[in-house]
């Protein structure tokens, strides 16, 4: 009786088997597929890193020096830590004045913005397409039209001598002389508040009617037919549906208004003439170009960088919450 010998199994010049090799080809296939994306992104953070890490690096450098023309001149660092970030934090003007201006103008044009734009988004949406492609496009107008040409537009209007809403007040007998309206701190942010919520409207209102939609018309007929009012199908149906719509206009429209600078600083008295309506941004750079303070400016655009920061990753971990729904 023959005994039957078990093959053996062959080994390549490495001594590894057919099965080790294709599995360590396999696993550097692999490796390569998770490696090919940030190869091909290479470059292009390259640069992104060289016009835009950098700079912020170097600002942060600058924000830790006594910054200002002698070191300019001899291009020598004067080093001292954290000494303009503790008079930034301990500086009554921040708490008093910058830090309400900045906080309290974003919450008040973030939720004038996405409630002006969400009416115009349903007025929109009951037009004809005819008419909802006119009528989208004279308002995107407004979105394109450059914030410095904006803030002109709007100082004009409400110039003390020549602008046309003291002129109809005047004709109404409502006032007796020329009011200068930039003179008071309530008065300059609604002036700030019209140019900024009539800038950013139409973006939020184009991008609520791309949500409005899509929503079920289906929905909406058997809601009014089961009694449903405009406002109850709206919160019930229409809400809930553009969340996501609604979360994504909150935050960016957040950012923006939370690091205005145009609109403060071109309007008369905002240039830091009148402190009472200096907000974070106009502040950091009234100190360092008007004071030559260059190193405490830095030290407040990181602090608003930081903030901004705050608000992206809320942003972007919104995003994939919405992603992973």
């Amino acid at each position: 009786m023959s005994m039957v010998q078990a093959p053996v199994p062959t080994t390549t010049e490495a001594g590894q088997t057919p099965a080790s090799v294709a599995g360590g080809r396999k696993s550097r296939v692999l490796t390569w597929a998770k490696a090919r994306p940030w190869v091909l992104l290479a470059p292009g953070l390259i640069i992104l890193a060289g016009l835009m890490l950098w700079p912020l690096v170097q600002v942060f450098l600058y924000s830790l020096q006594d910054y200002g023309l002698r070191e300019i001149n001899t291009g020598e660092p004067n080093f001292i830590g954290f000494e303009n970030y503790i008079e930034a934090l301990t500086n009554s003007t921040l708490w008093s004045v910058v830090l309400p201006n900045t906080v309290g103008f974003a919450a008040v044009a973030v939720f004038t913005t996405v409630a002006l734009g969400t009416l115009v988004a349903l007025l929109l949406a009951r037009l004809s397409t005819l008419w909802r492609t006119i009528v989208s496009s004279c308002i995107m107008i407004a979105w394109a039209m450059p914030a410095v040409t904006g803030t002109y537009v709007w100082t004009f209007i409400f110039d003390a001598d020549k602008g046309i809403f003291n002129a109809m007040l005047l004709d109404l007998g409502l006032i007796d002389g020329p009011v200068n309206w930039f003179t008071n701190q309530w008065s300059f942010y609604a002036i700030v508040l019209l140019n900024v919520v009539h800038h950013g409207f139409p973006f939020v209102a184009v991008t609520v009617l791309a949500g409005l939609l899509g929503v079920s018309k289906e929905m909406l007929e058997a809601a009014a037919l089961d009694g449903a009012g405009a406002w109850r199908r709206f919160w019930q149906i229409i809400f809930p549906t553009l969340r996501p719509v609604f979360s994504v206009v909150i935050i960016l429209s957040t950012i923006w208004d939370f690091k205005v600078f145009a609109q403060v600083y071109l309007m008369p008295g905002g240039s830091g003439s009148n402190r009472t309506v200096l907000n974070l941004g106009v502040w950091s750079y009234v100190e360092s170009f008007g004071q030559n303070r260059y190193g405490f400016g830095a030290a407040l655009a990181v602090l608003l960088t930081l903030v901004l920061i705050g608000i992206t990753i809320v942003y972007i971990r919104s995003l994939m919450k919405e992603d992973e729904l």
